[in-house]
């Protein structure tokens, strides 16, 4: 029993060490595209950038901020969408018009409540208001470069590209503010999701999916892919949107553009409900792929491997050359493709994150339940079940 443990942890973690090279060859592949391509940073049209809020968190105006400083050649107008005028954001709203009274900024209340998914059901009523052809979604804690618009929307340069999606890291706070989850997860993202996005843009030949960072689509291939409604009860809408934007025939470009999402200081129970509803709605999008999705955690195979083979000298070589290639994704996407400086900050905690993530991999298929701002809901076929 003790040599087929040996030999399936063994053969788990080569699948593992193979699945890391194939991030350095999705990196390095992501990288020479962008060095070889010409920008036509000139191409910069019209388009509305709509934002939906519910409630402030302390980052959330600089993010707001951001988006005003753009130095675009186009004309872009933000419009802000919140279920009911008392909600606490319009006052932080009203604050940035007359900040930034130059700024096409506009405030739509969204009354109707189309579907389970709030989001979506405002996103509907605000597109009825943008004014251009183009328009660019993403999340009330995003913030942005000056360049943002101009990197983005550059993309659409080329005829076909239906959708411009965009990188991100989990920007944690300082000090007591940011948590030893607040960093895993912020960890998680720069070293492990993101080199996952990486390996799938270069095994399928391109990106088929959006990302909530930055959803920036022509309008006519949104209306091709049947528009937002159909998403108003599906929790990964921006998964979602992607897919059927590249099933409608388009290209989905991923910018080189690194945006910032606030990570909060995540208590164990926060971390622990957020990382299953991630894990959760993953396995429900990319069900085929989120099986194999354990094999990509090979340092902790490589562990076991050394525990099962009774610390035989190959399996301290295999660990080895595991831990080396782990370090080199860590650190090629981590800082050198998203640049983010708390990868270095909180590299020690690299091995403890794998071991979270093939812990919440396993667990994710106990059940369907998610918890999400508060509320539990059951998910089935991508779609969101409320549970009494």
């Amino acid at each position: 029993m003790a040599v087929v443990i040996e030999a399936i942890t063994a053969l788990l973690t080569l699948s593992g060490l193979a699945y890391l090279l194939l991030a350095l060859w999705g990196a390095r592949d992501f990288s020479h595209t962008w060095r070889r391509q010409l920008r036509g940073e000139d191409f910069a049209p019209d388009v509305s950038i709509l934002k939906p809020v519910k409630g402030v968190d302390p980052s959330m105006y600089a993010g707001l901020v951001s988006h005003c400083k753009q130095d675009y050649a186009g004309r872009f107008e933000i419009i802000f969408g919140v279920g009911s005028m008392d909600d606490p954001a319009v006052a932080e709203i009203e604050r940035l018009r007359m900040e930034f009274s130059e700024c096409a900024i506009r405030l739509v209340e969204c009354p109707e409540r189309l579907g389970t998914s709030g989001k979506v059901s405002n996103l509907i009523q605000m597109l009825r208001e943008a004014s251009y052809d183009y328009v660019l979604i993403n999340d009330s804690d995003i913030r942005v470069s000056s360049r943002y618009l101009s990197r983005v929307m550059s993309g659409f340069a080329d005829a076909s590209v239906g959708m411009v999606t965009a990188p991100y890291i989990g920007r944690t706070g300082e000090g007591r503010s940011a948590t030893v989850w607040s960093r895993l997860e912020a960890l998680g993202i720069a070293t492990d999701f993101f080199p996952g996005v990486l390996t799938a843009r270069k095994l399928e030949r391109g990106i088929r999916f959006g990302l909530g960072s930055t959803l920036a689509m022509r309008k006519v291939a949104l209306i091709k892919a049947g528009g937002l409604e159909p998403l108003v009860e599906i929790l990964a809408d921006d998964y979602e949107m992607g897919a059927r934007i590249w099933k409608a025939g388009y290209r989905i470009e991923l910018s080189d553009e690194v945006v910032e999402t606030t990570v909060p200081p995540y208590s164990f129970r926060g971390f622990v409900e957020h990382q299953l509803r991630w894990a959760r709605t993953v396995r429900d999008s990319r069900k085929l792929g989120y099986v194999g999705l354990c094999i990509t955690y090979a340092v902790p195979w490589a562990i076991t491997t050394c525990i099962a083979s009774g610390f035989a000298l190959w399996s301290f070589t295999l660990l080895s050359l595991v831990l080396l290639a782990r370090v080199a994704v860590a650190l090629s996407v981590g800082v050198g493709i998203l640049r983010d400086g708390q990868v270095l900050r909180d590299f020690w905690l690299l091995i403890v994150r794998d071991f979270f993530g093939l812990f919440f991999w396993a667990w994710s298929y106990a059940n369907d339940t998610i918890v999400w701002r508060g509320e539990r809901f059951r998910l089935h076929d991508g779609r969101l079940i409320r549970v009494d």
